[in-house]
């Protein structure tokens, strides 16, 4: 379950970086709700997750979900490009957090 809870809270940490970047600097209100919404229910879940998951692979596995997904978002907006390279090194950073939760 404590897998599951950081999972989700690295998916929210994508989602309040997204809001982040739409909210303009904290000039639109929608989605600086949004932000702080997902901050504070990533936040929760990260720290519901370090209960029993050492606290560096959580963190690890957490920034590295949430990295993955806002890349992901942003080129599938047309945002940013995913070069091969690009593309290589963040599947070695999937890579590391599935091994990360190997030796855990």
């Amino acid at each position: 379950m404590d897998w599951i809870v950081l999972i989700a809270s690295g998916l929210l940490e994508a989602v309040w970086a997204i809001a982040l970047g739409a909210s303009k600097g904290f000039k639109r209100w929608k989605p600086v709700v949004v932000f702080l919404a997902a901050l504070v229910l990533s936040m929760a879940g990260l720290a519901y997750a370090m209960v029993t998951i050492p606290v560096g692979t959580a963190y690890a596995v957490w920034v590295a979900i949430g990295v993955v997904a806002t890349v992901a978002v942003a080129a599938v907006r047309g945002e940013e490009r995913i070069t091969i390279v690009r593309g290589l090194l963040l599947v070695l950073l999937i890579a590391a957090v599935v091994g990360l939760k190997a030796v855990s």
